[in-house]
């Protein structure tokens, strides 16, 4: 799985009429986490070990938020508390499972979580993008108002529900996209841009592929930046249109989202022909691999439109 750093807006991330789950096997009892017992059933705290089962398995009955954490963030011990508060809340309708990313460093590496805290969702047995950081508990309700409501229209049979005939299959995702995300959770962004490159060759407008080879393009040409020097050389040359994309670059994967967008669209607007066009397809190839419902995303094209005409 490839993370973009912007919140999700659910419905709009899977298909959900493709979601008709198999019913879920028997869950195992979650490990209790460090130093003391889950504060509630519907509060997990999982493991590499039992990652498939308590979060995938368990998400083909209910949604699945998977909060990563750790012991020495600040931010994490504000949103836990809440989380599980709204997990208690939720009485089954959906389960939180804590992982620790100290104690788990082989399932956070594979799933690029940058920061903490990080919130995943489970669906249907796909793990979906969440949002970063400690939201305020009116913006964690209204999340979990898109969670439940893709969780019905999605037919998953709830908790507690008994085992019924074995519903179709969900389609097969496209062998390429499979083969590219493979690629990127080993680090291979070549392979993936090649992967991604041979979907797109046979439906150019596949959404998945497009956004995927720019977050793949995006990872391969910044695998190395070190962004205080990228950013200081940004600062020191702001007509230098090279300079001004790498620090776009690095303000993305810090989560730098509208002063990534302003900086080009500022470069957009004071230059002209070659440079003007590499500061223009640049920005778009990184609105690309952003969520296109994330606000900063669909402002980002509109300004990028305004400094154009």
């Amino acid at each position: 799985m490839s993370m973009r750093p912007t919140d999700l807006n659910i419905a709009g991330a899977i298909d959900l009429s493709a979601l008709r789950p198999p019913p879920p096997k028997a869950a195992a009892a979650a490990p209790a986490g460090p130093g003391a017992a889950p504060a509630h059933p519907h509060v997990l705290d999982v493991t590499e070990a039992t990652f498939e089962q308590e979060v995938l398995q368990r998400s083909l009955a209910v949604p699945v938020l998977i909060d990563f954490w750790a012991d020495w963030c600040g931010p994490c011990k504000q949103l836990s508390p809440v989380l599980e508060k709204l997990a208690a809340e939720g009485a089954g309708s959906w389960v939180l499972a804590k992982m620790d990313v100290d104690a788990n460093q082989a399932v956070a590496a594979q799933l690029q979580i940058q920061s903490i805290p990080t919130v995943l969702l489970a669906l249907g047995g796909r793990l979906i993008q969440g949002f970063t950081g400690a939201l305020p508990e009116r913006d964690l309700r209204a999340f979990l108002e898109q969670v439940l409501a893709a969780a019905a229209q999605a037919g998953l049979p709830g908790p507690g529900a008994p085992d019924a005939a074995p519903a179709p299959s969900p389609p097969q995702p496209q062998p390429e996209l499979v083969a590219a995300e493979d690629a990127m959770s080993e680090g291979d962004y070549t392979a993936a841009l090649a992967s991604y490159d041979a979907l797109l060759a046979r439906s150019p407008a596949d959404p998945e592929a497009v956004a995927g080879r720019a977050w793949a393009a995006l990872l391969q040409r910044s695998a190395d930046a070190d962004p205080e020097p990228v950013l200081a050389a940004a600062a020191a040359a702001p007509d230098d249109v090279a300079a001004q994309t790498a620090a776009a670059d690095v303000e993305v994967l810090s989560d730098s989202i509208d002063a990534a967008i302003a900086r080009l669209v500022d470069v957009v607007r004071r230059t002209s022909g070659e440079e003007r066009n590499a500061a223009r397809v640049h920005l778009l190839s990184l609105l690309d691999a952003l969520d296109p419902h994330d606000a900063r995303v669909v402002a980002g094209r509109r300004s990028l439109a305004n400094a154009l005409y």
